[in-house]
C-alpha cells in the first residue's frame, strides 16, 4: 500500500494535518499514539519500564511517569537509549502491525522523529513535513502544554533542525498561521497526488 511518512517539529500541527487526511479516507498509524498506548496502565512495554528503571517512574495508576521520565532522559543519554531499546521495537511492532490492518486508500505514518530515526526513507514512498517557524512552535507549545519557553526550547533543541527536516521532504505543508481553510486546500492538493500514486501501486 502507497504509504507517506507524516514529520514536523513539536507544535508545528502534525496531528491537525493529520486529522484533515484521515476525514479524505487515508489511514492514519500514528507512533505517539502508539507510545502512550504502550506506556499505558498494563500497556506493553510497563513491565520492563519497571524493571529497569524502578516503580519510581510507575506512576498510581500504572503508567507511565512521563514527566518524571522526561526530566531523565533529558539529563541522561544512557537512561534514553535504555527507554528507546524498550519502546522502539514495541513501537515498530505495532506500527507494522496497525499498517498491515489499513483500510484507507493509503497510510500516513505520523513520526515525530522521522528524520532522526534515519530509517524511515526506506519504510515510506513520499516523507511529508508539516512546517512552520520556531517562534510558532514555542507559542502553540506553551499554549497548549503549559511548559516554559525554556522546557520547549529544549526539547527542540534535541529535534532535527528546521532545514534538516525540509531537507528531507518530498512534500511541505506551510502550517505558520493558515487558516482552516487554507491548510485544508494545501492537504486536499496532496491527497489528490497521494490518490494518483496509490492507483498505480495497486
Amino acid at each position: 500500500m502507497f504509504s507517506v511518512g507524516l514529520t514536523g517539529g513539536i507544535g508545528s500541527g502534525k496531528t491537525t494535518v493529520a486529522d484533515l487526511f484521515a476525514a479524505r479516507g487515508a489511514s492514519i498509524v500514528d507512533t505517539d499514539v502508539i507510545a502512550h498506548r504502550i506506556t499505558a496502565p498494563g500497556g506493553l512495554a510497563m513491565r520492563e519500564i519497571e524493571r529497569t528503571f524502578g516503580p519510581d517512574f510507575v506512576a498510581a495508576d500504572g503508567s507511565l511517569d512521563r514527566a518524571k521520565m522526561r526530566a531523565l532522559v533529558f539529563s541522561d543519554d544512557a537512561a534514553r537509549r535504555r527507554l528507546e531499546a524498550i519502546t522502539h521495537p514495541l513501537i515498530r511492532a505495532e506500527t507494522d502491525r496497525e499498517a498491515r490492518e489499513a483500510q484507507g486508500a493509503y497510510v500516513i505514518y505520523v513520526v515525530p522523529l522521522l528524520v532522526e530515526s534515519g530509517n524511515w526513507k526506506a519504510r515510506a514512498d513520499r516523507i511529508l513535513v508539516v512546517d512552520c517557524p520556531v517562534e510558532t512552535q514555542i507559542a502553540r507549545v506553551m499554549r497548549r502544554n503549559d511548559f516554559t519557553r525554556e522546557q520547549v526550547e529544549a526539547i527542540i533543541a534535541r529535534q532535527a533542525t528546521r532545514e534538516a527536516r525540509l531537507a528531507a521532504a518530498d512534500d511541505v505543508i506551510v502550517n505558520d498561521a493558515a487558516t482552516p481553510a487554507a491548510l485544508a486546500a494545501q492537504v486536499d492538493a496532496l491527497h489528490q497526488g497521494y490518490l494518483q500514486h496509490a492507483a498505480t501501486m495497486r
